[in-house]
């Protein structure tokens, strides 16, 4: 199987969160083409679950890989670069996916003893797939539920073959965050006749940013970035409506919450203060990549002796991934793996190094078959 082509078309065809159509068919058709007898294959939406029967079995090992795109214009110049304007896989969901593949196709060439199961999971960059994929499992599949759980995620800050990982805490809480004031717009010439959201919104702005300043422990850590503020319609009349879009990042369940009611009360206050409406929506959140201590040693200690591959122990990051609705609930673990791109995930010019798919699949392997 060529996983350099399989990963360049899969990179032409990027499709957001529960719209993988293609995406869905293209994996289906290459699925389908390895042989079938010790294979099973399910559907969930835009996703699928493919079991491949082991040699003398006594647990299922799932492997979960992400599937779909982001609303980023392509910018890298590759000769297959995206033929979706406006979208793109700027998170190596592309090379994911080709890698999955490639690990599929090692089992059925070479049967290891335990089951495994690979899961093509879909809107993993929102709304989010792994937690309606995981209560799928539980409740429709339960023959398919997994006894251990594992995923990699790319690093293009890391050299290719490096890959990192730790026990315990990975990734960070997470919730996407969108707040809109409504007030009474006009004309700019009477601004007593109204209630100016772009002043309101500004204001909020700038209380928001007290919030890990004074509110949560220092010896903690948390983010809350507004990264997008909209407001108004043209030069001379007052905003009627204003939005902030932003994210919101922690450690912990209790940091969360409490930034939580923390951004309620300023918005309350602020609707007081500049007689408007304001309404918040959380959109998407993510509980933290826990990763099971065992499964981590072990995966450590089998990389740091693995034939072309350097072993690092990471550090937590406030990066957010929805893997962690699976380590919730199954023992499992996540880890980096080095892509050596000069430009980081979600950045239009993102770039892996494909000699990744030359060795990761069969690194994979080869450690599940000692698990």
């Amino acid at each position: 199987m060529d996983l350099i082509k399989i990963r360049r078309d899969l990179h032409t065809m990027p499709e957001i969160g529960f719209q993988e159509f293609k995406t869905q068919q293209y994996l289906l058709e290459r699925i389908r083409s390895m042989p079938q007898e010790r294979m099973e294959i399910a559907e969930w939406k835009t996703g699928i679950a493919v079991k491949v029967r082991g040699q003398n079995a006594t647990k299922l090992i799932a492997w979960r890989t992400d599937i779909d795109g982001l609303p980023i214009e392509e910018a890298t110049g590759l000769s297959f670069s995206s033929n979706r304007k406006g979208f793109m896989h700027a998170c190596g969901h592309d090379i994911h996916m080709a890698n999955a593949l490639g690990l599929l196709e090692q089992l059925i060439g070479n049967p290891i003893q335990q089951d495994v199961l690979i899961l093509f999971q879909p809107a993993e960059e929102g709304p989010g797939g792994a937690l309606p994929f995981r209560e799928w499992l539980k409740t429709e599949r339960p023959d398919l539920w997994p006894d251990e759980i594992f995923a990699m995620h790319i690093a293009p800050e890391l050299p290719v073959g490096t890959v990192a990982t730790k026990p315990g805490l990975l990734f960070a809480n997470t919730s996407e965050l969108f707040i809109d004031l409504h007030g009474r717009g006009g004309h700019a010439a009477f601004p007593h006749l109204t209630e100016d959201m772009a002043v309101a919104g500004a204001s909020l702005l700038m209380q928001l940013q007290t919030i890990v300043s004074r509110n949560i422990n220092p010896m903690d850590s948390a983010v809350l970035t507004i990264g997008k503020f909209t407001a108004g319609t043209v030069q001379n009349i007052i905003a009627e409506n204003a939005r902030l879009e932003g994210t919101i990042r922690t450690l912990n369940n209790e940091s969360m919450l409490k930034m939580k009611q923390r951004i309620e009360a300023l918005c309350k206050a602020v609707e007081i203060g500049s007689n408007c409406s304001i309404s918040i929506d959380y959109g998407a959140s993510y509980c933290e990549v826990d990763n099971d201590g065992e499964l981590a040693e072990k995966f450590l200690d089998f990389a740091g002796v693995a034939e072309g591959i350097t072993a690092v122990r990471a550090d937590a990051a406030m990066t957010g991934e929805d893997f962690g609705y699976f380590t919730e609930q199954i023992p499992g673990l996540m880890f980096w793996a080095g892509v050596a791109s000069e430009f980081g995930l979600h950045h239009a010019k993102l770039n892996p190094d494909e000699k990744i798919l030359e060795f990761m699949p069969g690194f994979i392997h080869h450690f599940f078959s000692r698990l």
